[in-house]
């Protein structure tokens, strides 16, 4: 996989990334991350998929990662793992 570079984000670490013929975007908060995936014929160049990445999807992204936190922890708790 190949790093192309990071898009600034002031909540969260994204990495965009070039691997078998497809974009990446990775999106990391804490212990989790988000990967989407995009063919390179879909764009024209790499830079255009940072306009995706408006405020609404990141509020999306941004409720994804409560649900996934949310989700993780009280799996652990139901199962004793942690309390």
């Amino acid at each position: 996989m190949r790093y192309i570079k990071e898009i600034l984000n002031p909540e969260f670490k994204i990495g965009l990334y070039q691997w078998n013929n497809k974009y990446i975007i990775k999106i990391e908060s804490g212990l989790f991350e988000q990967t989407y995936k995009i063919d390179e014929y879909e764009v024209e160049r790499a830079d255009e998929l940072e306009a995706g990445l408006d405020k609404v999807f990141m509020d999306s992204v941004r409720s994804k990662f409560d649900a996934m936190q949310e989700d993780f922890f009280a799996s652990l708790r139901r199962n004793n793992v942690v309390f």
